[in-house]
């Protein structure tokens, strides 16, 4: 699971986030996990996953939910994205190429 690119900073938020999804990471071994703050009132995460294939979004989101539910409404609201991806629609997302070159916020 990746936590965050050296140098930043992995807030209380983030952390809490990053703990709940080992849970996810424990039933599906394959899955790669990215999680980051973009600003200070946005997390990202991405979720890249085989087991997504065949899947339509809602199915992934809510297999993801069940664990993301469980966190504090706080931490949940910190949430402003959830990419869940296959490892093939990872190459071709344009969002995704966001966490793997990362913008700074304005904010």
């Amino acid at each position: 699971m990746k936590r965050s690119k050296k140098g930043e900073k992995t807030d209380e938020y983030v952390r809490q986030i990053l703990e709940a999804l080992q849970g996810y990471t424990a039933l599906n071994a394959s899955a790669k996990i990215d999680v980051y703050r973009y600003n200070p009132a946005s997390i990202r995460i991405r979720i890249v996953d085989p087991g997504f294939k065949g899947l339509n979004k809602v199915e992934r989101e809510e297999q993801v939910w069940k664990i993301l539910e469980k966190l504090p409404d706080d931490t949940q609201q910190e949430i402003s994205i959830l990419l869940l991806l296959t490892p093939e629609e990872k190459k071709t997302s344009f969002l995704s190429l966001e966490f793997d070159d990362r913008a700074r916020s304005r904010l």
